[in-house]
């Protein structure tokens, strides 16, 4: 039976608070004037965002580092709602050879690894002259090779890859390694993005202010499975693992997660950057200060070193084929749920940035702006994918609107 919005307790439950499910939240909450209920299995709002001072005072992001860059006005211009911005440029040395080199590969990559002079033209005539011709780039390896040949390649990315994948360059698609560019000047910037900064009082203080409105209750430690049959609400959006949803109907979609190991040290500055790679020693990946990404003037220091581990929380969707097909199961499924809006990471199967989330959630909050004022109710909508300067400024959505059955007593309480 469907639930009428005036008599169900929420209009909406969001489940997830992390950006997919906070930026819908605050648009239905502040635009529509919706009554939300916003859920969480974690003890915290943020998701994967969320950052904390540690005992020793010092500001870290706990699931390892996150760092803010976009080429879309309207995603920065929507956050800058709820934080001011500290300019912060990204920048990342790779332990290759024992030496600490820039990555991505550029022209000083290049002139310090092999004690070479070159120039941005002789550089570039370098990888023309290392790359192997590939006659159709299908993998990870087929990227790298046909840029920059195979010596490059096992000295940046195939054992950099193998730990962080748990499988070969050449068994995963060319989408995982295509994210890092090679250049041929001296620009040493990770990203290079229109806009590019970190909140200056933390992502989660971003977060706070979002959420900060007297139509959104928030709950967390709490499971969705848990409130989904006893808070009547009117329509759900959901940015868990669509597996999961589907109680793992055709099997769970493969997931790499990663065990993060924090450090405080006793000393002001610890790393030479704000993050060093280590493609070929350790079991880790990475090493990251947060002091670098945060500003923040301390007398002790905090790094994280990252584990992949093939077992945990879904952090990286695994891009195989046979993976999509899967995936592409789930999403005919969540094309047909009446009353759910699927969106984010976990509920798309996609690696996005987090500009990306922002962006796929207020494209989903648009549509539902649309089809509000009509009360024909709408089967299977679609949005399409726009690219703005390499930034996606929408994303696929599965979306179905109907009623559902939510009714009985909550026996949680609402803060």
């Amino acid at each position: 039976m469907y639930i009428k919005k005036d008599t169900a307790m929420f209009d909406y439950l969001v489940v997830g608070a992390g950006f997919a499910g906070s930026v819908i939240a605050e648009r239905l909450a502040s635009q529509l004037n919706k009554k939300v209920l916003i859920i969480d299995k974690r003890p915290h709002i943020a998701g994967n965002a969320f950052d904390h001072y540690n005992e020793a005072g010092v500001l870290v992001h706990k699931y390892g580092p996150h760092i803010f860059h976009t080429n879309s006005k309207d995603v920065f211009d929507y956050l800058s709602r709820f934080t001011e911005w500290r300019p912060y440029e990204h920048r990342v040395l790779a332990s290759v050879d024992g030496q600490l080199v820039p990555m991505p590969i550029n022209l000083d990559t290049i002139n310090k690894l092999y004690s070479l002079n070159l120039t941005s033209f002789e550089v570039d005539n370098f990888f023309k002259s290392v790359a192997e011709d590939v006659s159709e780039v299908k993998t990870s390896e087929d990227v790298v090779v046909s840029k920059v040949g195979r010596e490059l390649y096992e000295k940046f990315f195939r054992n950099y890859t193998r730990k962080q994948w748990g499988m070969d360059p050449s068994e995963l698609d060319k989408s995982v390694t295509s994210r890092v560019p090679v250049r041929t000047n001296r620009d040493d910037r990770y990203f290079t993005d229109t806009y590019q900064a970190m909140p200056l009082h933390g992502y989660t203080s971003m977060f706070e202010k979002m959420l900060d409105h007297p139509n959104i209750k928030i709950m967390l430690n709490t499971d969705y499975h848990e409130v989904q049959d006893i808070i009547p609400y009117g329509e759900m959006i959901f940015t868990g693992p669509v597996d999961e949803f589907f109680d793992y109907k055709y099997g769970k979609l493969p997931y790499r997660s990663l065990e993060f190991k924090h450090q405080t040290l006793e000393e002001e500055k610890h790393l030479p950057a704000a993050v060093v790679n280590y493609p070929n020693e350790h079991a880790y990946t990475r090493v990251t200060e947060f002091k670098y990404l945060t500003g923040q003037q301390h007398h002790k220091t905090s790094i994280v070193y990252e584990y992949p581990m093939a077992e945990g929380d879904p952090y990286y969707p695994v891009p195989k084929p046979e993976n999509a097909l899967i995936y592409n199961k789930y999403k005919k499924l969540a094309e047909q749920t009446p009353g759910v809006y699927f969106a984010g990471r976990l509920a798309t199967y996609k690696y996005y940035n987090m500009d990306q989330v922002v962006a796929q959630a207020l494209t989903l909050f648009k549509r539902i702006k649309e089809t509000a004022v009509d009360p024909v109710l709408v089967d299977c909508q679609k949005v399409g994918i726009a690219e703005n300067n390499g930034t996606l400024v929408g994303a696929t959505l599965s979306i179905s609107k109907n009623g559902s059955d939510k009714s009985a007593k909550s026996k949680f309480k609402l803060y």
